[in-house]
């Protein structure tokens, strides 16, 4: 029966629960964070129900949480985060996400807009064609079947060795560029076959480079240690593990199926097939999953790489410095075993983000020094037109949500109904009215990201600021849009 408005309690501003009475097969409450306007744009779909069916997964704890920018998926709404007892817990594909290790990189320039401005329809076409994109599209780097595994064990380290990124950057992207415990062993044989010529693209749908501005900034002291300054130039590049990660998912579905008969798990979705994190089934995936993050952050490095060349190519000889560097990059299709506080005792969990991102507090383990003051930044993505956001992790986070908080700004139209709705060429048209440079291998695809098709980010953020699961940091202006 589909979720009422009745059936959620208020318990603050921006904060609801669907309490765990509301079905009896529910194990945990669902917390929801939106205020009236998105929850009411959540209720246009199955996000709620989604999240119950989720709540009633064996060995959760703490509470399902519910992301401002939900909308319906595969099994868990995207943005849903959970978190299974380990060892004792679940693991489940369907709550990561078919595109392991979607996430976010954000580079920064050392000089601002202005210094461009009349180069950057220039900047925007030749980053269209350094940067391969679109729907299977293949990359430049042509990899041998030991260097592919060896790039799968050790993710952004793989990429320093070959030259791909610097030392500099591995700090700043989350657990270093490389989630331990991947093997290949656990990978099927069409994964590899879809992955290893697809290294160093951006794909198509959602993903994209963009240049931004930085059009406001919020918290001057944190922006200082990040590097960042109104007016400047930045890079945000956004995808994820491309075939390789949607084979891993696909394989472990399937495989799934038959697992939760094995171990007698009783499932409200079959799309939630699930298997016990301490079994033979579920360290297969774990595994598995771990290589399909691991190429997610590889593929992120190197179409860097591409994007740091494209700078200087296209403007060293006019532009004193075209050095980029990293602020972070941040994955938001995960599980990690992570330590949380929950219920007043320290317990060891596997927290499943699917369209969330991490956001870990200040002083939190595994951030770099100069992030340990002012808590791990949180990078999100609007759509095009609109905004982007860089934000910090908070002590809320910490305590309220798993570490973790938004991760864009949420789709309310699908992807047929904005084809249907939208001309790809009328659109490009509109944004460059705007003074938006947009570069699109489809104009059908184009439209799919229409910024109508989603909901409006920064109300997004001002939920998530204001229930204290993250703070404002600054804010992101798009100058040049490349989609496949």
């Amino acid at each position: 029966m589909p979720i009422q408005k009745q059936d959620l309690r208020r318990i603050d501003d921006c904060v609801w629960e669907i309490p765990r009475e509301h079905r009896s097969d529910m194990t945990v409450p669902v917390r929801v964070y939106a205020d009236d306007r998105l929850l009411e744009d959540a209720l246009g779909d199955r996000s709620f129900e989604q999240a119950v069916n989720v709540a009633a997964l064996p060995g959760l704890v703490g509470q399902v949480v519910v992301m401002p920018d939900v909308h319906q998926g595969y099994g868990m709404p995207i943005g849903g985060v959970m978190a299974s007892s380990v060892p004792d817990g679940i693991i489940s594909p369907g709550a990561v996400g078919y595109d392991i290790n979607c996430g976010v990189r954000l580079l920064a320039a050392h000089m601002p807009y202005r210094a461009i401005q009349d180069r950057i329809g220039e900047l925007a076409a030749a980053l269209y064609r350094n940067c391969p994109s679109g729907v299977g599209s293949e990359g430049r780097l042509r990899l041998s079947h030991d260097d592919f595994e060896a790039l799968l064990k050790k993710g952004s380290r793989w990429a320093l060795e070959r030259g791909y990124a610097q030392r500099a950057d591995l700090p700043h992207t989350e657990e270093n560029g490389t989630i331990a415990g991947a093997d290949p062993a656990h990978v099927g044989t069409r994964a590899f076959k879809r992955g290893r010529r697809q290294v160093g693209t951006l794909g198509a749908g959602n993903h994209f480079i963009e240049v931004d501005e930085v059009d406001a900034v919020y918290d001057e002291e944190a922006a200082d240690v990040l590097g960042l300054f109104a007016g400047q130039v930045v890079v945000q590049i956004h995808c994820g593990s491309r075939g390789f990660g949607h084979q891993v998912c696909t394989d472990y579905v399937s495989y799934f199926q038959s697992v939760v008969r094995r171990y007698a798990i009783r499932l409200a979705d079959r799309e939630l097939v699930c298997a016990p994190l301490d079994s033979p089934e579920g360290r297969d995936y774990l595994a598995a999953m771990a290589c399909a993050a691991n190429y997610a952050f590889v593929n992120r490095q190197v179409l860097a790489h591409f994007v740091r060349q494209t700078f200087t190519k296209v403007l060293g000889k006019s532009v004193p410095d075209t050095e980029l560097h990293q602020i972070y990059d941040i994955a938001h299709n995960m599980a990690k075993l992570e330590e949380h506080d929950i219920g007043g005792e320290r317990r060891r969990v596997c927290v499943h983000r699917k369209g969330a991102t991490r956001a870990f507090g200040p002083g939190a383990a595994g951030l770099a020094d100069d992030l340990k003051p002012i808590g791990q930044p949180v990078l999100i993505p609007g759509s095009m037109g609109t905004a982007s956001w860089v934000l910090l992790g908070t002590p809320g986070s910490m305590t309220e949500s798993f570490g973790s908080t938004c991760h864009g700004a949420g789709r309310v139209m699908s992807r047929s109904r904005a084809k249907r709705e939208v001309r790809g060429d009328k659109l490009r048209a509109d944004l460059k009215k705007r003074g938006i440079s947009v570069r699109a291998g489809s104009m059908p695809g184009l439209a799919e990201e229409a910024p109508q098709a989603y909901k409006d980010v920064d109300r997004v953020i001002d939920v998530v600021a204001k229930a204290g699961i993250a703070r404002k940091v600054a804010r992101l202006r798009p100058v040049a849009v490349i989609k496949g």
